[in-house]
Formats: C-alpha cells, sequence, structure tokens
C-alpha cells in the first residue's frame, strides 16, 4: 500500500510518498481502507514533534479517517467488512489503509458522503461540545469566534447560530470574513485591519461577548478576553497562531468570568455516552441541513505536504481533505 511517511521531523516538505506492506488486524481490531482523510492542525505539530503524542519514526501523520472495513481481527462481531466508518487513529491515516481499535470506529450515516465524513467529527464533534458542554450559552447571547473560517471556527459559527447565539466571526481577510457570513455569521471583524477588542465593543453595545471561542491563542487571546462581557466565558480551544498566551488573571477578577479549556478527544474518551449523545444531534442536523460542512480543497495522498502547508500557513477555510 502507498503511505505518507514521517521519516525524521520537520516540516510538511520532508514528508515522503512510500509503498509499505498492507497491513493487518490484531485482537479487537479493523483494518480501514481508507477513501477520504481530514486535514488538521494537529497533522501539522506531531511531524515537528510539537504534539503530546510523539510516535516513534518512521511513522503516518493523519487522525481522521473515513473508509470502509477491509479486514476483521479476532473477537471483532459488531462490524463486518465493507461497513463505512470514520476512525480517529491519532496518525497513521494519510496512508490506504490504517489499524484501529475496533470498539472506537464510528458508522457513516447513509445519507452522507466520504468526504463529507472525513471533514465531519473531529471539527463539529469538538465546537459543539465546546459550546453545549462548556460555554452554559443562553439564546440571543454573543459569541465571538477567533478564527472563524478554519474548520473548528466555521463549525462553531453554524452550531452558534443553530444554539440561538448572536454570532460575531473574526478572520484575518476579507475572503475568509465572506465566507464565514455565508456560513450564518450576524456581523464580522477583520483583524488584520481592525482593532478586535474595540470593534467587538462597538458590536455589543460596549458589553462585549458573552462566549469566546478561541481556537487562535497567540495575542489574540488577551484582546478577546478583553473584550468579554461580564461573567462571559472564554473557550481554550488551540493555539493555531503558535504561541500560548500567558493571561493577566487580573481581568478574570475584573470581568467575573471564566476561561474555560475544551479537549474533545479527552471528554469522548472520558464520557463516550455524552460523546454519542452529541454525535447524533450532530447528524440530525447535517441531515436537516442546519449544517452544511464545507471541504475548500481536496488534495491527493502524494500533495498531502501542500495540504499540511497550506493548514500550518492559515491558509485554508472550512477543511482540507485528502482524497485516496
Amino acid at each position: 500500500m502507498r503511505a505518507i511517511l514521517c521519516t525524521e521531523h520537520g516540516l510538511p516538505e520532508s514528508l515522503t510518498i512510500a509503498e509499505v506492506p498492507d497491513l493487518t488486524p490484531g485482537p479487537g481490531q479493523v483494518v480501514i481502507q481508507v477513501g477520504a482523510a481530514g486535514v488538521n492542525f494537529p497533522d501539522t505539530l506531531i511531524i515537528q514533534n510539537l504534539y503530546q503524542f510523539k510516535p516513534e519514526l518512521p511513522f503516518s501523520p493523519g487522525g481522521e479517517v473515513a473508509g470502509t472495513v477491509g479486514a476483521l481481527g479476532d473477537g471483532v462481531d459488531h462490524l463486518s467488512v465493507g461497513d463505512r466508518v470514520i476512525a480517529f487513529p491519532g496518525w497513521g491515516g494519510f496512508a490506504e489503509q490504517v489499524v484501529v481499535e475496533a470498539r472506537t470506529v464510528i458508522p457513516i450515516p447513509d445519507s452522507m458522503p466520504t468526504d463529507i465524513a472525513a471533514a465531519f467529527v473531529m471539527t463539529y464533534g469538538t465546537s459543539y461540545h465546546a459550546l453545549k458542554d462548556r460555554a452554559d450559552p443562553k439564546p440571543g447571547e454573543t459569541l465571538l469566534v477567533l478564527g472563524a473560517a478554519g474548520g473548528v471556527g466555521l463549525a462553531a459559527v453554524e452550531l452558534g447560530k443553530a444554539l440561538g447565539l448572536r454570532v460575531i466571526a473574526a478572520a484575518s481577510s476579507d475572503e475568509k470574513l465572506a465566507v464565514c457570513r455565508a456560513h450564518g455569521a450576524d456581523e464580522v471583524i477583520n483583524y488584520s485591519t481592525e482593532d478586535l477588542k474595540t470593534r467587538t465593543k462597538e458590536l455589543t453595545g460596549g458589553a462585549g461577548a458573552d462566549i469566546v471561542y478561541d481556537p487562535v491563542g497567540g495575542d489574540y487571546t488577551e484582546a478577546a478576553l478583553r473584550a468579554t462581557a461580564w461573567q462571559g466565558r472564554l473557550l481554550v480551544v488551540g493555539f493555531a497562531s503558535g504561541p500560548i498566551p500567558k493571561i493577566p488573571l487580573n481581568l478574570t477578577l475584573l470581568k467575573g468570568c471564566d476561561i474555560r479549556g475544551v479537549f474533545w478527544g479527552s471528554f469522548a474518551a472520558r464520557d463516550p455516552r455524552a460523546n454519542a449523545r452529541n454525535l447524533n444531534d450532530l447528524v440530525e442536523m447535517f441531515d436537516a441541513g442546519t449544517i452544511k460542512p464545507y471541504i475548500s480543497a481536496r488534495y491527493p495522498l502524494e500533495e498531502t505536504g501542500a495540504a499540511l502547508r497550506s493548514v500550518m500557513d492559515r491558509k485554508a477555510m472550512g477543511k482540507i481533505v485528502i482524497e485516496l
């Protein structure tokens, strides 16, 4: 089979494509024939040895796949060869095959194409957990989404509207903000040309945002916190800009506000029943047309490095997928 290999830690351009042996499942495992793989920001970190998971070299990156079950290991009786499934191997997904624990795979709804399935669960699962389980949203509140044109950001825009929130989308270009408006944003802020704090205050009549969804980090986090309303909630989702911010804690005292961490992967592992309920909600929203995953680019396997570079340079809008 063909696989993208990280043979030494480095940038996307250092990845290679190679023929490697086909995979065999162990007890309780399945081999998935990958049809499409989602490209996510952690994929750019793991190849640089900057992620919390550090696989031994050489390895294939790729933490989100959709495809069909190709082979069953001993003891697997709830799946059949040919079943359409989604899986989150952590790494190994940028390849024609990947081995995963059978108990972790998720059936793909009949209504969902394979490419959409590869772009769906991680972004919408993260954003729905953030807003529904961590933000305590109340209809009519204002949600400020940073990095709003990215995968999790655009999902947060759509889900914020579905939860009855007024959504302000913040991104770095007018092109990105046009995509945000097309997906339901009520107001937009170009934080390359506008001051994030000042403009947020203007758009909220001086009150500030009730909820801030922050997958960006860096200097934007403190600016957004300063634009948070009394008893607001800042959701820490990630650090796509690179630097992890150091926050003056007196701001939380003065605003009576909260800083809340969001780690969807750990939530899904610790409370699989609650995560399953969330995924059921999301599939219902997809079937109803309430949420519409946006795939801005598709790359063949041999161009995985270019796909990762687009995400790393924050040029991607919505989701990018690798198609096999």
